[in-house]
């Protein structure tokens, strides 16, 4: 194969990686970026290098997961756990969509009154509305290459606006590298990693990767692998990136300047004047593009897990592939309506996904090391160490953010 072909052939990969990489610069890792740097600096940065290596971990296993069986994770749980395990698992699951929806549409119900100043609610019907217009009737590869001009837009938004506030790189850059917590910053240093390493995006992955031709022997999939494992490193780094350039903004902008950011839409009005009206305008666009993009991902995700718990084939001419969207989406219509505070709903969603993680994790770490389900693409030591040494991290942090909660240490 010559250069030529072996760069087609990579691009032609490309792709489901970037899908999942929208889903963790969601609007909810607005929130909890956005506070994490306006009330701590840049000394939460780590925590995104963290989560993203993490992520790296993880979504490659549920890549390789889907690619050895065939099946999605969702499928994969249903068919390899007792009945009740796959009950409860898949409860939480969809209570993990229901949180990730609020944080999507949320966001572009915001981004929305930021940019054209529209009603929540109507900003909210209006996110739901391009998301089924651009589902429905589009062609996979076309759809994803909508997302990936999304993620684009969004990128490009985030790198003009550190080229406007001119962070403090000496100080920013170790920062990703050098870990600081304390009971004060747990609860958003635990929202961030729910943010960041969400479980909806790790059965998304399992999914969403047979869209590429893996081959039917072990022996052609394995040489095609190293596709996916450059699909997954990519994407996540430029999601890496954006995070870490959302912390950058709000530590240079916020942090230190007497500034109080309780809301979004706090952060929009006051970047204005303290940054420009171009940053402002910039912090909306990428704020609506995100909503749209990740709402679209979620339900892609939701679909999966719904059907997939149910034993249900994913066919769009369904009635349960078309009610499954809207019965997730319903509950953050009646949180909008009641107007709750959209700032700690964004923060309090994260931290529901963060809390449900091991719950996705440690069927993916069981199912993944059996050799009977993966056969030649079984864990091995070190993939399976390094997946239980992250299972075990995130549910000691859960503890903590327990802990610190119940003893008002939570903001």
């Amino acid at each position: 194969m010559t250069a030529s072909q072996k760069r087609k052939k990579l691009l032609s990969f490309l792709g489901p990686g970037f899908l999942v990489t929208v889903g963790f610069i969601d609007p909810g890792n607005w929130a909890t970026n956005i506070e994490g740097g306006s009330s701590y600096g840049y000394n939460l940065l780590w925590v995104i290098t963290l989560s993203t290596l993490m992520l790296i971990v993880l979504q490659n296993m549920a890549a390789k997961l889907g690619i050895a069986t065939g099946k999605s994770l969702a499928r994969n749980i249903r068919e390899g756990f007792p009945a009740p395990v796959t009950a409860f698992v898949g409860a939480t699951v969809v209570g993990a969509c229901v949180a990730t929806d609020v944080a999507e549409l949320l966001g572009g119900a915001i981004g929305f009154n930021l940019l054209l100043g529209l009603p929540l609610w109507v900003g909210a019907l209006l996110t739901v509305f391009l998301e089924v217009f651009l589902i429905v009737g589009q062609r996979y590869h076309r759809l994803e290459r909508l997302i990936m001009g999304f993620l684009g837009v969004i990128s490009l938004c985030y790198v003009a606006e550190l080229v406007i506030v001119r962070p403090d790189w000496g100080t920013a850059l170790p920062s990703f590298f050098i870990p600081r917590l304390d009971r004060g910053s747990a609860y958003i240093a635990m929202g961030i990693l729910g943010a960041v390493v969400m479980p909806h995006n790790i059965f998304l992955h399992s999914n969403v990767i047979h869209s590429r031709d893996w081959g039917i022997t072990d022996e052609k999939k394995r040489s095609l692998l190293k596709y996916e494992r450059i699909d997954t490193l990519t994407a996540m780094s430029l999601g890496l990136v954006v995070n870490g350039a959302m912390i950058i903004v709000a530590a240079r902008v916020f942090h230190g300047q007497g500034v109080v950011v309780s809301s979004i839409e706090d952060a929009s009005r006051t970047l204005a004047p303290l940054a420009g009206p171009l940053a402002a305008l910039l912090f909306a666009v990428a704020l609506v593009f995100s909503g749209v993009s990740s709402s679209i991902t979620s339900s892609m995700a939701e679909v999966n897990v719904i059907t997939g718990f149910l034993g249900q084939p994913e066919d769009p001419k369904t009635l349960l592939y078309r009610v499954s969207t809207f019965v997730t989406a319903l509950p953050s219509f009646i949180l909008i309506a009641m107007g709750v505070d959209t700032y700690k709903l964004l923060i309090f969603s994260q931290v529901i996904l963060s809390v449900q993680l091991p719950f996705t994790l440690i069927p993916l770490v069981v199912l993944c090391r059996r050799r009977s389900l993966m056969g030649a693409f079984r864990s091995g030591p070190g993939e399976f160490i390094a997946a239980v040494a992250i299972s075990v991290l995130v549910i000691a942090l859960n503890v903590f953010l327990l802990y610190s909660t119940l003893t008002g240490g939570a903001a």
